[in-house]
């Protein structure tokens, strides 16, 4: 198997990504939100880049089949129904509903790999959930990492490396030097994933705006054993195996 990472979306577009089977993290907050909303019941979640156009979508949609959710510098965006707290997404306020979502990170990530063979959405919550469909899956595999404003985040990284570490625990792994970098980041930090966290510079950016709590949801391991699929749209829970494999086979060889 081959496991390859990129640390930021920067310089990554959606030609990039076509064919691939992608892993999108964004542990701080966009792919923890997700999984939680996605978990407490929310049909869908349809990120995109940029305000406008969630409004757009949104516009489409019945007003009460729909939610407007992201936020900009880590706050609820005006007008929005939620922000990107996983605190907020709460089963009385997403079940059964369309979640449109854009965020400053995460968001655009995903928005850049609509066009994969196979995209899932990863973090700590989850990490379990996505080494099975790794390893289920077989195959060459791409970690984007969503980073910070186009920069390196090493929470994502250290998510990247747990990932990949998890992997080759059972199966041999060829990985890039991004991926090699991501597995030492993890093997320092795995025995404190909060106290990594809280050093991070959007951790002490989110903790001084008031979000504390949302760094220990994030940190807890497994919480959340979902895998948010995406259909090139929207992102919903996982299909069945055999979908799966069937959406997999497109993936262009290299």
């Amino acid at each position: 198997m081959k496991i390859e990472v990129f640390f930021s979306p920067a310089g990554v577009d959606e030609l990039n990504m076509r064919g691939r089977n992608v892993v999108i993290i964004d542990v701080l907050r966009a792919s923890t939100t997700i999984c939680t909303a996605l978990r407490n019941g929310a049909r869908e979640i349809i990120p995109v880049p940029d305000i406008e156009n969630a409004t757009k979508i949104s516009a489409n949609l019945s007003s009460d089949s729909r939610l407007l959710g992201g936020e900009r510098q880590g706050k609820r965006i005006d007008g929005f129904d939620l922000g990107n707290s996983p605190l907020e997404y709460t089963p009385e306020r997403v079940h059964n509903k369309t979640i449109i979502f854009t965020t400053t990170n995460g968001a655009g990530a995903m928005y850049k790999c609509r066009y994969a063979a196979l995209a899932l959405v990863g973090t700590f919550v989850n990490v379990s959930s996505i080494v099975k469909m790794i390893k289920e899956v077989g195959g060459t595999w791409t970690i984007l990492c969503s980073g910070r404003q186009g920069a390196f985040s090493v929470e994502d990284a250290t998510c990247a490396g747990m990932i990949i570490s998890s992997v080759q625990q059972t199966i041999d792994v060829e990985t890039d030097d991004a991926g090699m970098t991501a597995v030492i980041l993890y093997r320092n930090y795995k025995r404190s994933i909060l106290g990594m966290l809280k050093k991070a510079e959007h951790g002490k950016y989110l903790a001084s705006i008031g979000f504390d709590e949302d760094l220990k949801f994030c940190a807890e391991v497994d919480s959340v054993p979902v895998i948010p699929v995406s259909d090139g749209v929207a992102l919903r829970l996982k299909p069945s195996p055999a979908e799966l494999r069937e959406k997999s086979s497109k993936q262009i060889s290299d």
